[in-house]
């Protein structure tokens, strides 16, 4: 009721922090509630993934063209067992030796841009290179569940 014509106005507690209102693309507040429940992504409370994870940009983009050159510039999605060769390959996490495996885990759990990423992704989905504190990272989407 009312939700597509005033999200921000029906709050109550806005308390001049209109200025801020401008930067609802990222998300980076809206702590698991940031207005994405149309298509069922932003709402989930566990996601299932795997990551690959390098220190250097470069590595990075190597390991993300692989995905595109097999998969991802057809269109097609990149199969769980593929993408964890590569993460095996190619990341510099200790997850790499289970293939990126990162099993599920809950809002909260994951920093900023992993996080926000990780949710939003749709489940068979790879990711974009992105950079995170720890490096720079590609994300499988393998599940969600509440």
């Amino acid at each position: 009721m009312g939700k597509d014509s005033k999200p921000k106005d029906s709050g109550g507690k806005g308390k001049g922090k209109q200025a801020s209102s401008g930067g609802d693309d990222n998300a980076s507040k809206g702590k698991g509630k940031g207005g994405k429940a149309a298509d069922g992504l932003g709402t989930c409370t566990y996601v299932k993934a795997r990551h690959i994870l390098c220190e250097k940009q470069g590595k990075i983009n190597e390991a993300y063209k692989k995905l595109q050159d097999g998969w991802l510039s057809n269109g097609d999605k990149v199969p769980p067992a593929e993408f964890a060769k590569l993460a095996q390959e190619y990341s510099e996490c200790p997850s790499g030796k289970k293939g990126g495996d990162l099993g599920w885990f809950p809002r909260g759990k994951m920093a900023g841009p992993f996080q926000e990423v990780a949710f939003n992704t749709p489940v068979g989905a790879t990711s974009a290179p992105f950079k995170s504190t720890h490096g720079y990272h590609v994300i499988l989407a393998e599940g969600r569940k509440n």
